[in-house]
């Protein structure tokens, strides 16, 4: 399985954070600042192990539809949405979609992408 994950994070610190967090972890990781973003690198890369993407976010959709769209579109790609001010209603997420509450703990992650199956 690939250790490839995708982070879609408006905020650049936060992005970068994150992005830093899982390098060292061991994984291989894309960035976009949008689900617009998202949709390109998806479509140049659809190997993605998971897609760990915030709510609220300028572009063409916000972070649950992205995660609707990559559940459909790439069923082994596991879904993580985050947030800092949204907590998603009860079946708003794809099946199997975790969420995380900003600001994301190492041990939150961690916890996260062990029950998606990405153990570092």
């Amino acid at each position: 399985m690939t250790r490839s994950l995708l982070v879609v994070e408006d905020d650049g610190l936060i992005r970068m954070d994150l992005a830093d967090t899982l390098t060292d972890l061991g994984f291989e990781v894309a960035e976009a600042g949008n689900a617009d973003e998202a949709l390109i690198a998806l479509g140049k890369n659809g190997q993605f192990a998971a897609l760990l993407t915030d709510i609220d976010m300028p572009g063409s959709m916000n972070g649950i539809a992205l995660a609707h769209y990559v559940a459909s579109s790439y069923s082994d790609c596991q879904i993580m949405v985050i947030s800092g001010r949204y907590h998603p209603a009860q079946g708003s997420l794809p099946q199997g979609a975790q969420f995380l509450l900003k600001p994301i703990s190492q041990k939150a992650l961690l916890e996260a992408l062990g029950v998606a199956g990405l153990k570092p």
